[in-house]
């Protein structure tokens, strides 16, 4: 059992500390940004006693996709390329069709 242990402990210190670069602290800060989105969600519909997914969830999907995108390149992942860049046209989207709803709500009270 000790032997496990240390080889979960080796293992750990190898993927968290050794490989530790800016490319990493990017790599965080992208997926803290990206699961900000899932805490505004939920947030949101518990203030609303309801489902809703706030504009915020949308921004937040953007610029974590987009950062997390970013990140997976520069690891040269593709599984992660294509998840993420499909991500962020499902993101632009969404935020296109809330602009041209607000816009055309904006018309009709002119």
């Amino acid at each position: 059992m000790a032997n496990v242990l240390q080889e979960l402990a080796t293992w750990l210190h190898d993927v968290f500390v050794k490989q530790f670069d800016t490319w990493v602290l990017l790599g965080f800060v992208a997926q803290f940004f990206f699961s900000m989105r899932f805490v505004v969600q939920w947030v949101a519909s518990e203030k609303a006693k309801r489902s809703v997914v706030p504009i915020a969830f949308w921004f937040f999907s953007l610029f974590g996709g987009s950062l997390l995108l970013i990140y997976a390149i520069q690891r040269q992942d593709p599984v992660f390329i294509a998840g993420q860049a499909l991500g962020l046209f499902i993101y632009i989207r969404n935020l296109w069709l809330i602009a041209n709803e607000r816009k055309a709500a904006m018309t009709k009270v002119d």
